[in-house]
C-alpha cells in the first residue's frame, strides 16, 4: 500500500492536569470524579452530545444499578439515576434488571453534570494521535471543525470505548475470542405509536413462524427487544450486525447499512405477529452504531470469569457489579445463539452477590501515565460481557477520574497510586466499598 508522509506543526491550545478522550458515560464519570477533586480537565468528544450509546447510540436501557440488594453504581451513577427519575418518563424501573433511557432526557442530565465542574470539553471532536515516549503520554493530538491541535496533559483517561487512547500508546490488548470473532452489534432505533397496555410476553416468542415465511434474511433468534422509554414509544434494541469490528470504518459503514435495511423486516415481523405493535412507526436510527466489544487493554490484572464464580474480593477493589455474562453471538447460527442463551441464563447471581472491579484493571502494562475505564478495562471476554454495560462504566470511570487527579497532583505513576488513599475519596464520592478498610 503506498504512503504519505505527512507533517504540520499545530497549536498546543489547552494544557491540563486530567485529559479524557470520549465523553461517554466512563468519560463523564471521569471527568466529574476528576473535577471535583480539584484537577483540571478536559475532555473530547467525538460525537455532538455526551453519553455515547445511551444517547447518540439511541440504546433504550440501562442494565441494573443494583445487585436487588445494593446499589452498587453508586456515587455518580446514582446521582444520574435520580436526576434521571426527576426528568424523563420511566416506565421500566427495576434498579435489578434495567431502566428505560428517554436519550433527550439524558443528554440533558449529562450536560449539566459536566457542566457544573470546571472540566473544559468539545464536541465534534476527536482523538487523532498521540505524542508518546517510553509509555509516557505527552500530548494528544485532536481534529475539529476549527483544525487540527494538542492538549498537553498530565494524566491521561481513555474512555473511547474501544481503547484507541491507549492502544495508541502501545498498551497491549486483546480483541474478540480465539478466533478474532467479536459480538454481533445493534443499531438501535426509536418507535412511537406503540400500545403498551396491549403489548406483553416475550418479543421473540413468534420468530420461528416469521421464519417460515421468509420474513427475515438472517435467521437471527436473539431478540433483545423494544423498550417502553415513553408513553407510546419504544426504544427498539433489535437486530444484529454481524461481523462488525468497530476498529475498522470499513466493516462498521457495511454494518450501518445493514442496520437501516434490517429494521424494515422488524417492522414487518412486529406488526404482523405481535399484538401492540401494528402501527408502530420507525422514527430514528441511531447516530452511532451500538458496539458491544472491540479492544480489552491488558492492565495489571485481568479480571476473569473464575473471579465471576468466586464474587471476589479484592484488596484494591473501587467498587462491585452484578451484571450476568452477556456474550452475544458472533454469528447468527442456532448452536451459536443455544451458547449464549446457556451462558446468560446461567452465568448470573442470586440478589445480594457481586464481583469485586480491582483497580489494576484499570492501569495498562507500560503506560505510566495512562488508565482506562468503560467497555475496554482489563478483563477476560466473559466479564468484559458484564462490566461493559453504563452503570458498571460509571463505576470505573469515577475511580479512573479521581486516580487520574491524584496522579497528576502528586506526579506519580498511576501503577504506584496509593489505592486506600483513592478508595477513601470514592467512598466520600458516595462509591460502594464494603471492603475496603
Amino acid at each position: 500500500m503506498p504512503t504519505l508522509t505527512f507533517t504540520r506543526e499545530i497549536p498546543i491550545r489547552h494544557e491540563v492536569d486530567v485529559f479524557v478522550a470520549g465523553g461517554g458515560p466512563a468519560g463523564v464519570a471521569a471527568a466529574v470524579a476528576a473535577s471535583r477533586q480539584g484537577a483540571d480537565v478536559f475532555i473530547a468528544e467525538g460525537q455532538s452530545c455526551f453519553g455515547g450509546m445511551g444517547t447518540a447510540g439511541l440504546v433504550p436501557a440501562f442494565m441494573r444499578f443494583s445487585d436487588r440488594v445494593n446499589f452498587l453504581a453508586d456515587g455518580i451513577g446514582r446521582e444520574i439515576y435520580e436526576r434521571m427519575k426527576q426528568r424523563a418518563y420511566t416506565p421500566r424501573d427495576d434498579l435489578g434488571g434495567s431502566v428505560s433511557i428517554n436519550a433527550e432526557a439524558l443528554k440533558l442530565v449529562y450536560d449539566n453534570l459536566v457542566e457544573e465542574t470546571d472540566a473544559g470539553f468539545a464536541f465534534q471532536t476527536q482523538v487523532i494521535g498521540l505524542e508518546a515516549e517510553g509509555g509516557h503520554v505527552s500530548a494528544a493530538v485532536c481534529a475539529a471543525k476549527s483544525g487540527v491541535y494538542a492538549v498537553k496533559a498530565k494524566v491521561f483517561v481513555d474512555g473511547t470505548g474501544d481503547g484507541d487512547l491507549a492502544t495508541w500508546a502501545g498498551a497491549p490488548f486483546e480483541k474478540g475470542n480465539a478466533e478474532g470473532e467479536m459480538m454481533a452489534g445493534t443499531l438501535c432505533s426509536l418507535w412511537s405509536d406503540v400500545d403498551w397496555s396491549r403489548a406483553g410476553g416475550g418479543q421473540g416468542r413468534k420468530l420461528e413462524d416469521a421464519f417460515a415465511a421468509g420474513i427475515f434474511t438472517n435467521q437471527d433468534r436473539h431478540l433483545p427487544g423494544i423498550w417502553q422509554v415513553g408513553k407510546t414509544v419504544g426504544g427498539g434494541n433489535i437486530g444484529h450486525t454481524f461481523g462488525v469490528d468497530g476498529t475498522d470504518e470499513r466493516t462498521l459503514t457495511e454494518a450501518l447499512l445493514w442496520g437501516r435495511k434490517s429494521l424494515s423486516e422488524y417492522e414487518t415481523y412486529y406488526k404482523t405477529y405481535l399484538a401492540g405493535f401494528e402501527d408502530m412507526y420507525l422514527v430514528a436510527t441511531g447516530a452511532l452504531l451500538g458496539l458491544r466489544e472491540t479492544r480489552r487493554i491488558l492492565g495489571d490484572y485481568v479480571l476473569c470469569l473464575d473471579d465471576f464464580h468466586s464474587r471476589a474480593v479484592f484488596d484494591d477493589e473501587i467498587g462491585r457489579y452484578a451484571y450476568p455474562v452477556d456474550i452475544h453471538a458472533a454469528t447468527s447460527s442456532a448452536k451459536d445463539f443455544a451458547k449464549f442463551h446457556e451462558e446468560h441464563t446461567s452465568l448470573r447471581y442470586k440478589d445480594g452477590e457481586s464481583y469485586g472491579i480491582p483497580y489494576r484493571i484499570l492501569t495498562p502494562q507500560g503506560l505510566d501515565n495512562v488508565l482506562v475505564a468503560g467497555r475496554c478495562v482489563s478483563t477476560d471476554r466473559h466479564m468484559q460481557s458484564s462490566i461493559r454495560v453504563m452503570p458498571g462504566c460509571y463505576i470505573t470511570g469515577q475511580a479512573a477520574g479521581i486516580a487520574a487527579g491524584m496522579a497528576a497532583d502528586s506526579g506519580s505513576d498511576v501503577h504506584a497510586l496509593d489505592v486506600s488513599k483513592l478508595q477513601a475519596k470514592l467512598k466520600t464520592l458516595g462509591a460502594y466499598l464494603p471492603n475496603a478498610r
